[in-house]
């Protein structure tokens, strides 16, 4: 049988005893929040049910069993086996329920990721960037980058033919130019 404990303020603690095992579930949730950890304690069989004082510093869970009493010590999500002189002085017994099982939370699973959607062209105020194929317009300058195809392509309404720089040095060459007449370059 399992058995709880409220501390108050959205605390929680639950005790079983699965074979010689003693289960310490402790539960904290607040609005929008919830905690959940488990620790296991070796302890034997419980001859009695379990009793829980409230200390300054959390909880201590006593348990009985064939072999003796079991001292578990409980600080925030931690529990662990703890001796008598941590016990002592200031100690308050809480009252326990016993209930049919302890919480089970999950979480509900998550939607899978959606594809990305491809980069919008990027505007502020004349200057217009296209990540694909990549183009940067400003004014009355374009310049592109990726295969000779979209280089050669006009966009421009205000001029017959698109300019363009060199890739190494950037200065304006025409559209017929194999070579940078600055840098001499190899155009693509």
């Amino acid at each position: 049988m399992v058995y709880v404990c409220e501390l108050g303020s959205g605390h929680s603690i639950y005790l079983d005893n699965q074979g010689t095992q003693t289960i310490i579930t402790t539960v904290s949730s607040s609005p929008g929040q919830q905690q959940q950890a488990s620790s296991s304690v070796s302890t034997g069989v419980w001859t009695a049910p379990p009793e829980l004082f409230r200390t300054p510093n959390g909880a201590v869970i006593k348990v009985f069993t064939a072999q003796g009493e079991v001292l578990i010590s409980v600080q925030g999500n931690t529990a662990s086996v703890t001796s008598a002189a941590s016990f002592v002085g200031g100690a308050q017994q809480i009252q326990m329920q016993q209930v049919a099982s302890a919480p089970s939370f999950s979480m509900p699973p998550m939607e899978p990721m959606k594809p990305m959607q491809p980069m919008q062209p990027l505007k502020m105020g004349n200057m217009e960037i296209n990540m694909n194929p990549m183009e940067m317009r400003m004014g009355n300058m374009e310049m592109r980058m990726g295969s000779a195809a979209a280089a050669s392509t006009s966009t421009s309404t205000s001029s017959a033919s698109t300019r363009r720089f060199c890739s190494q040095c950037g200065t304006a060459v025409e559209p017929s130019d194999r070579f940078c007449s600055s840098c001499g370059h190899k155009l693509a």
